[in-house]
C-alpha cells in the first residue's frame, strides 16, 4: 500500500449502506452484481440482476447481518471485501469445485471491489488484511479465499491481493 494512503476498515452496517451504494455506483460494481453472486442460485442472480440484486443486498444489511467490510480513505468508501462465514454463501456451499475440505468452521472472502481511482495503490491487499483482522475480532480462526485470474467482465479478487498474504487459506 502506498505510504501516503491511510485506510480505515469498517463492517458494512445499516448506517454505512449509503457509503456502500456510492462505492458500487449505479451499475452495482460489476454488471449489477451488488456482490450477490455467491449468495444466490444462478437463476436467482440472473432474475434479480441490477436493481433486484441491490435490493437483496440491502435486505441483508438492513437485517443486521454484516456481509463484509468497507475500506475508507478520508471518510470516503474506496474498497469493499465480501467476508462472512462460508454458510452465508449458498453458491459456494453448492460448488463441486470449491467444496469443503473438512468440518472446521471457515470464513470466506469471495469478492474485492476497489474504486477506480484507488486501484493499483494496494487497497486490495489492505482489504484482505483488514478482513482477516475482522474475522479474528469475531472469533474466526480460518479464512479461505478464491481469487481468480482477471478476464473481461469478471473480477472477484485478483490473485496479487492474496499472494501478498503468502497463501490462500489465511490462518488467524
Amino acid at each position: 500500500m502506498r505510504s501516503d494512503l491511510t485506510l480505515e476498515f469498517q463492517p458494512l452496517t445499516r448506517e454505512r449502506w449509503p457509503d456502500f451504494e456510492a462505492l458500487f455506483g449505479e451499475h452495482g460494481a460489476y454488471g449489477g452484481c451488488w456482490c450477490m453472486w455467491w449468495r444466490s442460485t444462478r437463476r436467482e442472480f440472473e432474475e434479480r440482476r441490477g436493481e433486484g440484486n441491490r435490493r437483496a443486498m440491502r435486505a441483508i444489511v438492513m437485517s443486521g447481518e454484516v456481509p463484509g467490510i468497507l475500506a475508507y480513505s478520508e471518510g470516503r468508501a474506496v474498497g469493499w471485501c465480501s467476508v462472512a462465514t462460508r454458510e452465508q454463501y449458498g453458491s459456494l456451499e453448492r460448488s463441486p469445485v470449491l467444496k469443503r475440505l473438512d468440518d472446521m468452521p471457515v470464513w470466506s472472502i469471495v469478492c474485492l471491489f476497489v474504486a477506480k481511482d484507488f486501484r493499483g495503490k494496494g487497497v486490495g491487499e489492505a482489504l484482505v488484511r483488514g478482513a482477516v483482522e475482522y474475522v479474528k475480532s469475531r472469533g474466526g480462526k480460518v479464512v479461505e479465499a478464491y481469487p481468480t485470474v482477471p478476464r473481461a467482465g469478471w473480477v472477484c479478487g485478483m490473485c496479487a491481493a492474496f499472494n501478498a498474504q503468502g497463501r490462500y487459506a489465511l490462518l488467524c
